[in-house]
């Protein structure tokens, strides 16, 4: 496989610590190795060239995850990378000469870049020559013509051979064929290229042999030997005794690189003692290296030198050719004609893009590698020098790793909600004149970091709702934006947990979490709460999430929901209450003041007072706002001693609510007369006109529900019989049924229901109230196991039979069931309960 050489460090061991690299290696975390190999050339493809991974001391699960891979550049990828092994194997047939030409030592060299981190190793391939080519004459034949009046030590050159081995397999030595006439010698250019000058040992005769033929073998060091072979043709001519002879023994030039064909190079010039036809010289090439003989003309009879194909400064920086000149005789001589190649920028920079990554976190910190790329200038010198740069508005910077190996760096923090992306144009610009440049473009897209927290378009939020709302109503919505992007930007609405008069917010107000609607939960009474103030919380849902409050505040509104309330005068269901005015009072006497109070607020608390009825309206006048109730004019002993005033109060809602009072006023003087007066107040006719009516109601009610259970009762027992009926002649067990929802309290219940009613009656109203209660909400019937007969247990606090005023009790019996009625009249007329 080749001697192989391995050196592979890092930048913090390999180079001085001074504090640009110390910088310099905390920003980059590349590590650059070299490694040479040497092999022979025209290896088959998969030879194995070397172990990299032991080489570089990596391991082989470093090669894949790093996605190891070769960069080759624009140059052919003459080598493959096994990342499963770790061996570097043969993809093509390298052939040296192919590949290098006449340089040596020849080889390629090539980089492995690793990303994650990114790692970037120099690999160089020497390739060892064999000896695969035999040295060969550019023609078949060589045809000399030599007079026979040719000196002995007279020098004929001939055409030298070329092979494009290297070293010892190159072209070694010649031999000449044996003969009498010639002998051969083998010089050397200084450059090294050998060529061969036979050598007349022995005078030639016309007349004895006019045609020679020879052969030269070129043989070459390898082993096995290679060789090729001419043949030497010569003609024995006249005497021709002075050889050309050039003026000068090396000629130099210069030429430009791209010169147009037909530029001229320079002018050989070879002159000859003799005349006539044996004094006329030609000019040929003769140890034509590669392709000058194709690249460069000669006029064989004026010895100028053109160009023939386009010149490339960077194949061939220099051509040495050899020139003969050659009479009619035969005789010739030689020189060297060097070329010098100029080379011009005419090859702008090629970048080429190692590793990119297109999409890069904002939160990276600054000196992040990006990319790493190669630029390359086929020119020399300064027109190979190059500088790479970017737009100085962008905030990255290029840093130099390896040789033509460049790093884009970030400078500052990345911040996506202000610049999503960025378009970074590389540009990598010679130093040639004029000089020519190359521009590489790289879009950059900036991740997303949940790093900023919603705003609400509001400091805070205020609504009103008016009380007595309906439950589940939208107030408003509040809203936030977040600047970030995707699910770091998606936002959830949530109330804070907070209490407000010792209940939790949730039991008031709910939020709807995406698009943050708050509606009412339950009905609000201003009475009981005039405000609400509550947090919400918009949460992003990165990862941390990120969350923002924002203070809500909800006023409650006043509705005109509550009447006003009478506080003076009481108003009492038993007693009567009368102001006394004597009779001797003047006009605006305060015969007393309604004072009433209104629960809401605002207007809606706004109290007027008007007089709605009254027994003498000449009399008495109320106060509009403050409900004071003065007399209007004079008492006279006309005026009746009851009277009785009806006083409205209103509020200002919309619409107005009202309560009612009544106040009893006495006219006199005197005590004992308004008690007289009022004693038969409370029996007026009218008043027990309506409360005879109720009470014939109640009893007919009562009635009407008495018979009713009565049926109800007997179908029961009718049906209860049947039934027994038929399970005695069956004689199956006797199960005791009873009727769906009829109560089994403590025995077997007969009756449904208790049933409650009550009849009222006030002695100011002039009207009544009839009320049914729901059935079994105070008595139980319970009957006695034994069958005998029912009680009544009342669970009430206190028996109607108990109360001392009963004037009268009635009392039903029946073998099933056990009634009672009680009708209780009192005087004052204020209730009146008939229970069964």
């Amino acid at each position: 496989m080749g001697l192989r050489q391995h050196r592979c460090g890092k930048w913090l061991l390999c180079w001085t610590l001074t504090w640009q690299l110390f910088i310099f290696y905390f920003m980059i975390t590349t590590i650059n190795c070299q490694i040479r190999y040497s092999i022979p050339e025209e290896m088959k493809k998969g030879s194995l060239i070397g172990n990299v991974a032991q080489d570089l001391g990596l391991d082989l699960k470093r090669l894949r995850s790093g996605r190891a891979r070769i960069v080759t550049g624009e140059n052919n990828q003459y080598t493959e990378l096994k990342t499963d092994k770790g061996t570097l194997l043969v993809n093509e047939r390298i052939d040296r000469e192919e590949l290098c030409g006449d340089v040596t030592p020849c080889s390629f060299s090539f980089e492995i870049i690793l990303e994650n981190p990114i790692e970037l190793h120099r690999v160089t391939v020497e390739i060892l020559d064999v000896n695969d080519h035999a040295p060969t004459f550019k023609n078949n034949v060589i045809n000399l013509e030599i007079s026979e009046s040719a000196t002995i030590g007279s020098h004929f050159d001939l055409e030298s051979a070329y092979d494009p081995d290297a070293g010892i397999h190159s072209l070694q030595n010649y031999v000449l064929s044996p003969n009498d006439n010639f002998v051969l010698k083998q010089q050397s250019n200084a450059d090294g290229i050998k060529f061969a000058v036979m050598i007349l040992q022995r005078p030639l005769d016309r007349e004895l042999k006019p045609h020679l033929s020879l052969k030269l073998l070129a043989v070459d060091g390898g082993t096995p030997q290679r060789s090729g072979t001419v043949n030497i043709e010569i003609t024995v001519l006249d005497a021709n005794d002075n050889p050309p002879v050039f003026n000068q023994s090396l000629y130099t030039a210069t030429v430009t690189e791209n010169a147009a064909m037909g530029t001229y190079i320079t002018t050989v010039n070879a002159s000859d003692a003799d005349s006539g036809s044996n004094g006329l010289v030609t000019y040929t090439f003769s140890n034509v290296k590669g392709k000058s003989g194709e690249i460069f003309e000669i006029d064989s009879f004026t010895g100028k030198i053109t160009v023939s194909e386009i010149i490339d400064f960077e194949k061939d920086r220099k051509y040495e050719i050899r020139v003969i000149a050659k009479d009619q005789g035969g005789l010739s001589d030689a020189t060297k004609v060097v070329i010098e190649v100029t080379d011009i920028n005419d090859n702008a920079p090629v970048i080429n893009i190692m590793s990119f990554t297109s999409l890069i976190s904002e939160n990276v910190p600054p000196g992040t590698t990006i990319a790493v790329f190669n630029v390359k200038d086929a020119d020399s010198e300064r027109n190979g020098q190059i500088a790479c740069s970017v737009d100085s508005n962008l905030p990255f910077k290029i840093q130099s790793s390896l040789t033509n190996y460049y790093n884009l760096l970030s400078q500052v923090p990345f911040d996506r909600e202000s610049k999503p992306e960025y378009n970074i144009t590389i540009t990598a610009t010679d130093s040639g004149s004029p000089p020519l440049s190359t521009k590489a473009v790289l879009h950059l897209k900036i991740s997303d970091v949940n790093d900023n927290y919603p705003v609400f378009s509001e400091p805070s939020y205020s609504a009103y709702i008016v009380e007595n709302n309906v439950p589940g109503l939208s107030i408003f919505s509040v809203s936030a934006q977040d600047s970030d992007w995707n699910q770091n930007a998606r936002l959830s609405y949530f109330l804070e947990d907070t209490q407000v008069s010792g209940n939790p917010v949730s039991s008031y107000v709910s939020i709807n979490s995406e698009t943050g609607v708050i509606h009412v939960v339950r009905s609000f009474d201003y009475e009981q709460i005039k405000q609400l103030i509550f947090t919400v919380k918009a949460q992003d849902g990165g990862s941390p999430p990120l969350s923002s409050n924002v203070t809500v505040k909800i006023l409650i509104q006043d509705q005109n929901d509550n009447p006003p309330q009478v506080l003076y005068p009481v108003q009492t269901g038993g007693s009567l209450v009368a102001e006394m005015v004597p009779r001797s009072a003047d006009v605006g006497y305060l015969v007393t003041k309604v004072v009433a109070v209104d629960v809401d607020s605002g207007q809606n608390a706004w109290l007027s007072y008007k007089l709605q009825k009254a027994t003498d309206r000449a009399l008495f006048e109320v106060g509009l706002q403050n409900g004071e109730i003065r007399t209007i004019r004079q008492v006279t002993d006309k005026d009746a001693v009851k009277q009785r005033l009806t006083v409205i109060v209103e509020d200002n809602g919309q619409p107005s609510r009202s309560a009612t009072v009544v106040v009893n006023v006495a006219v006199a003087d005197s005590f004992p007369e308004v008690l007289s007066e009022f004693t038969d107040f409370t029996h007026d006719k009218e008043y027990n006109d309506n409360l005879t009516f109720y009470l014939v109601l109640a009893l007919a009610v009562v009635s009407f529900l008495f018979i009713t259970c009565l049926v109800v009762i007997i179908s029961v027992k009718i049906y209860r019989w049947r039934q027994s009926r038929i399970l005695y002649h069956s004689n199956l067990p006797v199960i005791p049924y009873y009727p769906p929802r009829y109560s089994d309290t403590l025995g077997t219940g007969t009756l449904q229901h208790v049933y409650n009613y009550e009849v009222c009656r006030t002695t100011d109203s002039r009207k009544s109230d009839c009320k049914f209660g729901r059935a079994g909400s105070q008595n139980v019937l319970i009957m006695d196991p034994s069958s005998t007969g029912t009680m009544q247990r009342i669970q009430n606090e206190k028996s109607i039979l108990d109360e001392p005023d009963s004037p009268l009790e009635v009392r039903i019996f029946s073998p099933l069931v056990m009634s009672q009625l009680y009708v209780k009249f009192v005087s004052s007329g204020a209730s009146c309960s008939v229970v069964v």
